[in-house]
C-alpha cells in the first residue's frame, strides 16, 4: 500500500505547523504502507493543485491530509468535507473567500472514504486520545479535504482520502492563555503512525456509535 500523507506549512502568525512537523517525524515505511510525505501551502488556490501533482506522480492508494486546529483537545479524524470556503482570516497568499463554493458543480458535501472509526479506535487503543469530528471547518483544511475527495470521485477512482486534525504543539501553547490544549510532536506523530497502521490493516469499520448530540 502507498499512502500520500500531507501537512500544511505555518499560518496565522505561527512559526511552525504541528501537522507537517508530525508528518516529518514519520518513517518512510510503516508495516506494509509506504509513505510519501508532502508539505502543502496554506492557500486556497494552491493546496489541492500540489496534492494532485503528487497523486499523478505517485498514484497512491490513499491521500491522508493533516492540518492544525488550535483549540481542540486532541487528535480528531474528520468525516465530512463541505463545499464552502468562508475564511475568518486570510490564507498565506492573502486570499480570504467568503461564502464561496469550492467546486460550483460539486455536491454539497463528501464523506471521507477511509474507515474513520477504525482509525479512531486504533489510535485510542494506542493510548492516545482521539475523537471523530463532523466538521473540518471552512478554512484551507476543509478546502483541501473537499477538493481531494472531489478529485477521487471524478478523476482518480483508485484513490481513497481522509483528513486528520491535530491540536497545537506544546511549543505553540507557550504564551497562549492557560488551559490551551496542546500535545507533544512525538505524541502527534505517534497518533499519525497509528492511523497509518489502521489504514494498512484489515478493511472494515467497527459498528460503534461515535456521533455527537449537537
Amino acid at each position: 500500500m502507498k499512502i500520500l500523507i500531507t501537512g500544511f506549512d505555518p499560518f496565522g502568525g505561527e512559526t511552525i505547523n504541528p501537522a507537517y512537523e508530525a508528518v516529518k517525524r514519520l518513517p518512510a515505511q510503516i508495516g506494509e504502507a509506504e509513505l510519501i510525505r508532502l508539505e502543502v501551502p496554506t492557500e486556497f488556490s494552491r493546496c489541492a493543485q500540489e496534492v494532485e501533482e503528487a497523486i499523478r506522480l505517485h498514484r497512491p492508494d490513499v491521500a491522508l491530509c493533516i492540518g492544525q486546529v488550535g483549540g481542540r483537545s486532541c487528535v480528531t479524524i474528520e468525516r465530512v468535507a463541505i463545499n464552502l470556503a468562508d475564511a475568518g482570516i486570510p490564507d498565506n497568499a492573502g486570499e480570504a473567500p467568503v461564502d464561496t463554493p469550492l467546486q460550483p458543480d460539486g455536491p454539497a458535501a463528501y464523506f471521507a472514504t477511509i474507515p474513520v472509526k477504525a482509525l479512531v479506535r486504533h489510535i485510542r487503543e494506542g493510548g492516545i486520545p482521539c475523537h471523530l469530528s463532523y466538521s473540518a471547518g471552512t478554512y484551507v483544511c476543509n478546502c483541501l479535504f473537499y477538493r481531494v475527495l472531489h478529485l477521487a470521485a471524478t478523476k482518480y477512482p483508485f484513490l481513497r482520502a481522509g483528513f486528520i486534525h491535530v491540536p497545537f504543539s506544546e511549543a505553540q501553547a507557550v504564551g497562549k492563555p492557560g488551559g490551551t490544549p496542546c500535545a507533544s510532536l512525538s505524541t502527534l506523530s505517534r497518533a499519525l503512525a497509528l492511523a497509518v497502521e489502521a489504514l494498512a490493516g484489515p478493511a472494515g469499520e467497527p459498528l460503534e456509535g461515535m456521533g455527537t448530540l449537537c
